[in-house]
């Protein structure tokens, strides 16, 4: 699973810099037109390996903006996670 940006991102640019694999574009580059921040499931890896969290959401100052995706929509998941939907950072 890989995380994912929810409409509600204010697109400051914290979690761009954050992310150890480049997963995330901004809303210019995001391939679905919307204009919120994206991330690219195929490169998302949770920050296994990087952090102990998901760095983006560490940094990211809205509350419930990066949530978990669906399970196995990342090549790398962290064995510990939450629930599709549910905020990285509670």
């Amino acid at each position: 699973m890989a995380v994912l940006i929810t409409d509600i991102c204010i697109s400051c640019d914290a979690c761009l810099d954050e992310c150890p694999v480049g997963a995330i574009v901004d809303n210019d580059d995001n391939p679905t037109g919307e204009d919120i921040y994206y991330v690219y499931k195929d490169k998302c890896v949770e920050c296994v390996g990087h952090n102990d969290a998901p760095a983006c959401a560490d940094a990211c100052p809205t509350e419930g903006c990066i949530v978990w995706d669906e399970v196995g929509s990342s090549k790398i998941e962290k064995d510990d996670r939450g629930t599709a939907g549910t905020p990285v950072i509670e």
